[in-house]
């Protein structure tokens, strides 16, 4: 059964620009069992990008003059995780080069049957539990990795963000579900474990920036190019 382990972080800007919501690491919910893998899911087509970024692979489109798979492996890099993995698919040739020239980053060759059958194969040959994270969520920080893994422990945990949040900050909100009779948005940002299946719903507008279409894309560059957005 699904339940919320995490509420509101307690700083959140009254303004709601897109800001750093300060989300931490916390011990709540801890157990022995965590999980040590990072997988970054960069197979995919992004075709609801193209009209903005062209024939540009979408793992390796600049996002504040950096390649959004570069951030996330950044993130994954600073959090406790020991282990990174690529999956990559027939659609994605460019982007496994780049990463086999990245040090610390497996690569697993999907078939590229889809998202879910993608994950379901690069799953099969990590270990349990598995943080799982698109590669379309460049504003992702170490925190959010480090307060999902000490949260989830063996569980399962869909880490959402409220389609209020999206709105105000003009991004995408697909798809929804229903949680606890609030419409959530999934990030992309999920824990795999053995256990229990739990959702986070966190205030976090840096997760809400999952870039799908060309209006994501012009919201968070136009974000990161602003003198009074607070730092990465």
């Amino acid at each position: 059964m699904d339940s919320d382990v995490s509420d509101t972080p307690v700083a959140e800007d009254d303004t709601q620009a897109m800001v750093e919501d300060n989300t931490r690491a916390t011990t709540e919910g801890e157990t022995e069992t965590r999980a040590t893998t990072g997988l970054i899911m960069c197979g995919g087509e992004g075709s609801r990008l193209r009209p903005a970024v062209g024939d540009t692979e979408k793992p390796l489109v600049a996002v504040g003059g950096e390649p959004m798979i570069d951030r996330v492996v950044a993130a994954l890099r600073a959090s406790s995780l020991t282990t990174i993995v690529g999956a990559v698919s027939p659609a994605t040739p460019a982007t496994a080069a780049h990463l086999a020239d990245l040090d610390g980053v497996d690569l697993i060759e999907t078939a590229g049957e889809g998202y879910v059958a993608d994950l379901t194969e690069a799953l099969a040959v990590c270990d349990s539990p598995t943080v799982t994270v698109a590669a379309d969520l460049p504003l992702l920080t170490a925190g959010h990795i480090d307060r999902a893994v000490a949260a989830a422990g063996d569980d399962s945990l869909t880490v959402c963000v409220p389609a209020s949040l999206c709105a105000e900050l003009g991004l995408s909100a697909e798809p929804t579900r229903d949680h606890d009779g609030e419409t959530v948005v999934p990030t992309g940002f999920n824990i795999v474990g053995d256990d229990a299946e739990r959702t986070a719903v966190w205030r976090a507008p840096r997760l809400a920036a999952n870039i799908n279409r060309p209006a994501d894309y012009r919201v968070v560059e136009a974000w990161l190019d602003s003198d009074t957005q607070t730092k990465l």
